[in-house]
């Protein structure tokens, strides 16, 4: 009877590492591909761009976290929430710096006029600042201090998070008129999004209807 509470304890411990070198492979794959000159003719726009793409990945494998728990009964990957969310940060960081050394050439002056002036840099360069607070927080001892209901409210922030991102890889596509990625990932986050706001009007309902029936 104790094996299967043993192997539990196992595969815990091995996923969170197993999850956290699978989320490190886009990285060492563009760092190869950038070594190796493997990026294509414009090897800075295909970096910053990639760097992107797996933001927005990986924001949308964070937001898909607790529904696949909840509709799946995996309780486990609750433990994946976080380390989820802080590749997503890791990734849109270096997506930033890759615009600010490659296009900008870290000119900071430059940079600070340049984001205003470019609404679809404005969009991303908000969802960044957004996101960062909820990185700074996704640690136990911020839970305890802020208490669980003030850190709840800061991280719906993620919500308008994956809308500026949207946007933002919208106008970043509208110029080559591709919009078939853009299409994917939109319909992605509505879907998390609006599962979001199904589970939070609906449940209760029916909750409700339940116990009247009683």
């Amino acid at each position: 009877m104790a094996a299967a509470p043993a192997r539990g304890r196992l595969f815990d411990r091995a996923l969170k590492p197993a999850v956290f070198l699978l989320s490190l492979g886009p990285f060492a794959y563009l760092f190869w591909a950038a070594v190796a000159n493997e990026l294509g003719p414009n090897p800075a726009e295909a970096l910053i761009r990639s760097l992107g793409e797996w933001a927005l990945r990986f924001l949308c494998l964070t937001l898909a976290v607790t529904p696949a728990r909840v509709m799946f009964n995996l309780p486990r990957l609750a433990l994946l929430r976080r380390m989820l969310g802080l590749f997503t940060y890791f990734y849109a960081l270096l997506h930033l710096l890759g615009y600010a050394a490659f296009d900008m050439g870290f000119d900071w002056g430059e940079i600070v006029r340049d984001i205003p002036k470019r609404p679809f840099i404005l969009v991303g360069f908000t969802a960044f600042v957004l996101l960062t607070p909820l990185a700074a927080t996704s640690f136990n001892r911020a839970i305890r201090m802020m208490g669980a209901r003030r850190w709840q409210q800061l991280h719906r922030l993620v919500y308008a998070v994956a809308g500026l991102v949207i946007l933002h890889f919208f106008w970043m596509r509208a110029g080559k008129n591709d919009f078939a990625d853009v299409a994917v990932y939109g319909a992605i986050l509505a879907c998390l999004l609006g599962w979001r706001v199904w589970r939070r009007f609906a449940a209760p309902r029916t909750a409700r209807r339940g116990v009247m029936s009683r």
